[in-house]
């Protein structure tokens, strides 16, 4: 698999928070943050080694050998959260994978992160 965008932003709480958080996407939770699109399915988690590891497997149908996965570290204040995406060749477009990078920013980086009260 080829990496083809990551993005790293710090989230406010612990890493095994956030790590609990992604282990379990679609959990019910009081804020939830993991809304998909009607395109979307919910990801599955194919590895994880808490807390610093979780990979989850596609958000979309359409492109089912797609991966995302989530390195956490601690930053002395909260959590270094990076994801990467993760796609096998024949990779799509640019404006294809930009767009894919814009939902996974979406969902990580401002979903998620609300829910922290950010």
């Amino acid at each position: 698999m080829d990496e083809m965008v990551t993005r790293r932003k710090n989230q406010p709480p612990p890493r095994h928070v956030v790590f609990d958080d992604l282990v379990n996407p679609g959990r019910e939770t009081i804020r939830p943050w993991l809304h998909l699109l009607d395109d979307e399915t919910l990801p599955r988690v194919i590895e994880s080694e808490p807390p610093s590891l979780v990979v989850w497997s596609s958000l979309w149908p359409a492109r089912p050998g797609a991966l995302i996965r989530f390195d956490l570290a601690d930053d002395g204040t909260g959590t270094s959260l990076r994801w990467t995406l993760l796609l096998d060749p024949p990779h799509p477009d640019d404006d294809v994978v930009r767009s894919l990078r814009k939902r996974i920013d979406r969902l990580i980086n401002a979903n998620l992160r609300f829910t922290y009260g950010q």
